[in-house]
């Protein structure tokens, strides 16, 4: 055991690192290099940013599931509908074929639903300041009144359609976000590390929550705070210009407490 011990050490005295641990911290480095950039820009270059990268990423999981639906793309064989359908009948027939779509439609369709939710995210987390339930049920409803039109989906009123499919996925969405802030509730020992937790979280760097912890980085020494003590506590550079740069533009951190 002592003999593995001290060849780690020697291994590390040598210069030999763990290639993907390295790789996963330059990562996170770009990450926040981006996220530090981004909000440092206008709303609407954020929201342009925000919503092409979300738009690409729905489109790669739109196609990669109509790619893998079988009949060569079509998750449910949909026969045409007969002349003289009837209306009702007609609107489940466009449902079933939006659901049913190839690659290609499906790469649309994800796309348009996860870009609008992501841009219109970015706005609403700008204009209030923080990632609440409003934001996240707004952003929802219009990813889903947005997918309701462009899949075609729906009634033979596709206005209407598409309010009640945005409400759907608002109603969904609003309550996800408030069972999932539920279940992260911090414990009675966190409470001094609130403030740090949803400067984090706003950041997108809630993963160095536990650096702070133990670095006894509370909220009190939150306008303290210097690029030397967050290299103490083994954060990358990237996310300490982030954090310094938020706590520099937020008049309630910069307060004693």
């Amino acid at each position: 055991m002592a003999s593995s011990s001290s060849q780690v050490a020697a291994a590390r005295g040598m210069g030999m690192t763990n290639p993907l641990a390295e790789w996963t911290d330059r990562v996170r480095s770009l990450e926040a290099g981006v996220r530090a950039w981004l909000a440092k820009q206008p709303t609407h270059v954020e929201a342009a940013v925000v919503t092409a990268v979300g738009a690409v990423q729905g489109a790669a999981l739109g196609g990669l599931m109509g790619t893998l639906a079988p009949d060569g793309g079509a998750a449910l064989p949909v026969p045409p509908p007969p002349p003289g359908t009837d209306p009702k009948v007609l609107a489940s027939f466009k449902q079933a074929q939006a659901l049913a779509g190839g690659p290609l439609v499906q790469a649309r369709n994800f796309a348009v639903m996860t870009g609008a939710n992501a841009g219109i995210s970015c706005v609403m987390r700008r204009i209030r300041g923080v990632e609440d339930v409003q934001g996240s049920m707004a952003a929802a409803f219009g990813s889903g009144a947005l997918f309701s039109i462009v899949s075609g989906m729906g009634t033979p009123n596709p206005v209407a359609n598409a309010i009640t499919t945005g409400v759907g996925f608002a109603v969904f969405q609003g309550g996800f976000f408030m069972i999932s802030q539920k279940f992260s509730q911090p414990q009675s020992g966190d409470t001094y590390y609130s403030r740090g937790r949803s400067m984090l979280q706003k950041l997108g760097l809630q993963n160095y929550e536990k650096n702070f912890k133990k670095g006894l980085l509370t909220d009190q020494t939150l306008p303290l705070l210097t690029d030397s003590a967050l290299r103490d506590v083994k954060i990358p550079p990237g996310p300490r210009l982030l954090i310094l740069d938020h706590i520099k533009r937020d008049p309630e951190l910069t307060k004693a407490n």
